[in-house]
């Protein structure tokens, strides 16, 4: 039987990958990989880039290849035997990896391909910087009982660390509520109100049907009127795969945690590292845990007040206006929403219209095209895995064909929540080989309803244009080795820089009118609900900065300050944490860390500070565009060659620099949150 996850199509045959093929494929792969790697090892050849660093590369570009749809499908159309596969493929993958990064033959190699430094290019010289570092990173210098350590721990964790999201993926599937009239669903828009029939009518039943997946949770938290209805779901979203709530203990992460922390740190130290915040840093553009720490609390510091002030407006308009003194989380963002319309005269529904998914799609692919002169083209004869999912080509304008990408845009069962870019190739170029970036683009938003166009809220069309920057930094890099291409080698801290840079197109007056249009009349978004969607963009901005230092912080400091004597302080620290930056009470049953998938099931891990160190540099980019012309050819000319075709082929820092011409400054960020500095 020939496998699929073997072929050697430009493009993965989805439709022959059975959860059958996975072990076999990976199996053969890894022996393969295995044998030619001991075969360049005993060569008497010099080791050169030519003879040596390309031909690994080609077979890790293999490997990676036939791995990247398993792990996608297994994200997108999760299933038991699928899941069962993944786990023991990972397994495998981990053993791998730690056992080529701890190979001391193959680190001598690469050191002295590294040393012959003059017959390399300034890529190729990064990218063997990044191999080495990788290499200590990897354990290449511990003894031999050290090692093993380490390679049980990496296994552990990759295990522990898929098992978290299967337990908060089944967690979230697991609960639904039945409701058999719409009477119930009161104050929910009619969208809503229409996926709810929808999905129940999907599963068999009469009546409507709420599932914790965001389409169907947010629009409840936001405007059921039902003050229970929105309490039993906030109750069982915050305490999804936790020792609380409906299920308790039925999916529990809690033992997956603790040993999670427990390992990173072992391993952590076992590198010579206090603990496992000061192993992140080492590939990150922040240069010690003490400037993190600095930089967190000082945007606390700046942020507190103003949220404070923005919390007890919201109590005083609930109480006044709505005789509702008491006021619970899952209130919170139901009276905020009256507030917002209230003071700003505007509503998520009124602004929906304008956002019809197609022609945000074609906006964004206008905007992207007038910044960085590219343009996209839609290809319906590609096999892929579902028949949401569509496929489109970028191309430069000599029409030769620069990168592609598949787009999986809506919610639906067996698929995990949120919204992400991942690679599905990644560029490659070397004498006898061609590769272009393919990219999974992924969102969750409310699917169509009969033949009915959907209609995105604002924040949904902020996602899109944020996970297409992640894609345009994968797809249009022009550096040719994997391992610096696109977002590959990038500092963490940095990664987010282009995906909250393309955010600010969904603001501004002259990016809206490509995309911006109402569904049924082609109007354009009229100046007065322009102006009031600026009014109110900031709504709320020092609650929603705390909120996003409150996860920074918690995380990392959950990782700087792991004491294995002292066992289990995740809890003790969030709440520590909570204390000096929360603004919102949150109750003693909330389980939010037992499905923090960023860090415990994904690669935020003592990062997740990330995000807001990015956004001061996606802010003060901007800010350079804000001044010159937020389509101003020469600057998007600039943002392009400086940032996203150079991947991580240089220093963040330095692409930085050479972009904006000094290192940042956090003035950009306080100005276009509305917090003062």
């Amino acid at each position: 039987m020939s496998n699929p996850l073997l072929a050697d199509g430009p493009l993965p045959p989805f439709q022959s990958i059975l959860a059958e093929h996975v072990e076999p494929a990976i199996d053969e792969l890894l022996a393969l990989n295995r044998e030619q790697i001991a075969k360049r090892l005993a060569s008497d050849d010099t080791p050169t880039w030519e003879n040596f660093v390309e031909p690994l590369e080609l077979l890790d570009n293999r490997l990676s290849r036939a791995w990247s749809p398993v792990s996608h499908l297994n994200g997108v159309l999760n299933s038991e035997a699928l899941r069962e596969a993944h786990s023991a493929c990972l397994a495998k993958l981990s053993e791998f990896s730690t056992e080529m990064g701890q190979n001391e033959a193959l680190y001598k190699a690469y050191k002295s391909v590294a040393e012959n430094g003059d017959a390399l290019n300034a890529d190729q010289q990064k990218f063997l910087s990044n191999v080495l570092r990788d290499f200590k990173l990897s354990g290449v210098d511990l003894p031999e009982d050290k090692k093993q350590r380490y390679k049980e721990i990496q296994q552990s964790l990759s295990a522990l660390s898929s098992d978290f999201s299967n337990q908060v993926l089944d967690a979230g599937n697991a609960w639904s509520k039945e409701l058999k009239n719409s009477e119930e669903l009161a104050g929910l828009p009619q969208t809503a109100i229409d996926l709810a029939k929808q999905t129940a009518a999907d599963r068999g039943l009469d009546g409507y049907l709420l599932t914790l997946d965001f389409p169907s949770y947010l629009p409840v938290i936001t405007y059921a009127e039902d003050a229970a209805l929105r309490e039993e779901m906030y109750r069982a979203f915050a305490t999804r795969a936790s020792d609380e709530g409906p299920q308790a203990g039925e999916f529990d992460n809690s033992g997956n945690m603790r040993e999670i922390l427990a390992l990173r740190h072992e391993a952590a130290q076992l590198l010579g590292f206090n603990n496992y915040a000061e192993r992140s840093i080492a590939t990150k553009m922040a240069r010690s845990t003490d400037e993190v720490m600095s930089f967190l609390n000082d945007l606390a510091q700046r942020s507190k007040a103003q949220a404070e002030t923005e919390f007890a407006e919201l109590k005083t308009y609930a109480a006044k206006e709505h005789d509702h003194p008491d006021l619970q989380p899952w209130d919170v963002g139901y009276f905020s929403e009256k507030l917002r319309q209230h003071r700003h005269n505007i509503s998520e529904e009124e602004v929906k219209p304008y956002f019809p998914v197609s022609r945000v799609i074609s906006g964004m692919f206008e905007v992207v095209g007038k910044l960085f002169s590219v343009s996209f083209h839609r290809i319906d004869d590609v096999e892929t895995y579902h028949p949401d999912v569509s496929f489109y080509e970028i191309r430069d304008p000599d029409g030769s064909v620069r990168a592609q990408f598949y787009f999986d845009l809506y919610a639906r069962q067996h698929k995990r929540g949120g919204a992400w870019m991942a690679d599905c190739q990644s560029r490659m170029q070397t004498a006898s080989f061609e590769q272009i970036p393919v990219a999974y683009m992924t969102c969750n938003f409310t699917p169509p309803v009969g033949d009915a166009d959907v209609l995105l809220n604002h924040r949904e069309v902020e996602t899109l244009f944020h996970e297409f920057g992640h894609g345009l930094h994968h797809m249009l890099t022009r550096v040719d080795y994997p391992g610096i291409a696109g977002i590959s080698g990038v500092a963490w801290d940095a990664v987010e820089l282009p995906s909250q840079f393309m955010e600010n197109y969904c603001w501004e007056r002259e990016a809206l009118d490509l995309f911006a249009a109402h569904h049924e009349t082609g109007e354009r978004i009229p100046d007065d609900l322009y102006e009031r969607m600026i009014a109110a963009k900031n709504f709320q901005s020092g609650m929603m900065m705390v909120r996003q230092l409150e996860f920074s912080l918690f995380d990392f400091r959950m990782h700087l300050e792991y004491d294995p004597a002292a066992g289990d302080a995740i809890y003790k620290i969030l709440n520590e944490v909570r204390e000096q930056v929360a603004v919102v009470p949150t109750p003693p049953w909330n389980r939010f860390p037992h499905a923090f998938s960023h860090v415990f099931g994904g690669g935020y891990a003592a990062g997740y500070y990330s995000y807001k160190w990015a956004e001061v540099l996606s802010a003060d980019a901007f800010s350079r565009f804000e001044d010159e012309g937020v389509f101003n050819e020469a600057t998007g000319k600039r943002f392009l060659e400086s940032i996203l075709e150079r991947g991580g082929s240089d220093d963040a820092m330095n692409l930085f620099v050479d972009f904006r011409g000094r290192e940042p400054e956090v003035d950009a960020l306080l100005r276009h949150t509305g917090i003062a500095a």
